[in-house]
């Protein structure tokens, strides 16, 4: 079954309410064949146990390599030589260099460095939301929901400050570009001006030790071995782009979903202590990403009744299985209470998103403080009015007028 819904999967009607389309795919193809903008084939994957499976079963790849038949691997897409690096990052390979990779960068990225910035991201909050106090009208995404992650990612990892406005939009131009031909090449400046930075800062740290993240990753060891230079600028580049991008998703459709639901918002305001809950209930919702990153069928699989051919590329749609029936009560249903939620958005099995502790904290922060800080707040625009980022995994607002009835 192909139709009209699956030409613009990237666009941004799209991306301003997929969630009809996840439903009828649900309900009639679960496992459902498009033909993206770059004229590659691809399944969607919608129902939650199907997902599930694709991200745990080890005959979904990440290298496309491991899953191509002979004379297949011949004719791949051409890529620029500079950014073959980016191939080799923790997000794009399979065992054993997976569990390597994650081993070394694990070292690094502790759950006590992160702990240790909790004062900073409070602070922080604090500090962007007194920059707008007292205004009557300000972009939720500009001055709040981009500034938090992009500056505690880049603290983590030692990017110096007047540096951090520059990845943060090439990381946003490079993301939300489809698979097209064209778009991939409007891309490249973006891709090659990141990737030389990059080394430049690699090159710096390997000089001068320092007490940050990417002097941790430098040197990062785990039997025996060290990450080489290619890996640390592909490392370098999936924390700061995946470190920041779906934690503006988070907070930017979070917030707008609390605004739709004015009652969830009240409850959350006037009990602080089930900021927790309605994180999860927010990512579920409002899944940050549409879609886990590519798999590849290493050899013929069969799913919910269709054949998915060796070599196919294979997209696990986490916002539809975040919307599934079969798994949620009311899915459709915002709910700060929500329990279980056993939502997708940060993935599952080996792939497991590293940085989920992270986003959670900068979610449960940054909406906490609006909300001490806010009595009354609307969207400053109609909803349809809001723009919407192009692009086929994440899902989230260019900007967000939000008007203020009244400050606390």
């Amino acid at each position: 079954m192909t139709n009209s819904a699956d030409s613009n999967l990237s666009g941004r009607e799209h991306n301003a309410d997929p969630y009809p389309y996840y439903a009828r795919l649900r309900r009639e193809s679960p496992v459902h064949k498009v033909i993206l903008p770059g004229k590659e084939a691809a399944w969607l994957v919608t129902r939650y146990d199907d997902v599930v499976s694709v991200l745990k079963d080890d005959r979904f790849v990440k290298d496309r390599l491991n899953a191509l038949v002979p004379g297949q691997s011949d004719r791949q897409p051409w890529m620029p030589a500079f950014a073959k690096p980016l191939t080799r990052n923790m997000l794009d390979v399979d065992e054993p260099d997976h569990t390597r990779l994650r081993a070394l960068v694990n070292r690094a990225f502790t759950p006590r460095r992160v702990e240790q910035i909790r004062d900073r991201i409070e602070s922080l909050a604090e500090d962007l939301v007194a920059a707008v106090r007292g205004r009557e009208r300000f972009d939720l995404i500009g001055a709040i929901a981009q500034p938090i992650p992009t500056t505690i990612i880049a603290e983590m990892l030692g990017v110096p400050v007047e540096d951090r406005h520059k990845f943060s939009r090439w990381s946003r131009r490079i993301v939300s570009a489809d698979s097209s031909a064209a778009a991939m090449l409007l891309a490249l400046p973006n891709f090659w001006f990141f990737l030389r930075y990059i080394r430049r800062l690699v090159l710096v740290r390997r000089r001068e030790a320092r007490d940050d993240m990417l002097g941790a990753l430098v040197q990062a060891e785990a039997d025996g071995e060290r990450l080489n230079e290619d890996e640390l600028v592909a490392m370098v580049f999936l924390l700061l782009v995946a470190g920041h991008e779906t934690t503006v998703n988070l907070i930017g459709n979070g917030v707008l979903a609390l605004m739709e639901h004015p009652e969830q918002m009240e409850m959350l305001r006037s009990d602080p202590s089930l900021i927790k809950p309605a994180i999860e209930e927010l990512l579920r919702y409002g899944s940050p990403l549409k879609t886990a990153t590519e798999r590849y069928a290493r050899e013929e699989v069969t799913l919910a009744g269709v054949t998915i051919p060796r070599g196919s590329l294979v997209f696990a749609v986490i916002a539809s299985a975040n919307r599934d029936e079969r798994q949620f009560t009311d899915p459709d249903t915002l709910d700060i209470t929500r329990e279980p939620n056993r939502h997708l958005s940060f993935g599952t099995g080996a792939h497991f998103c590293l940085g989920a502790s992270l986003a959670r904290m900068e979610g449960q922060i940054v909406i906490a403080a609006l909300l001490r800080n806010i009595t009354r707040w609307r969207l400053a625009v109609a909803p349809r009015s809001l723009r919407w980022r192009r692009g086929f995994v994440l899902r989230g607002l260019e900007a967000m007028p939000v008007a203020v009835d009244q400050w606390t």
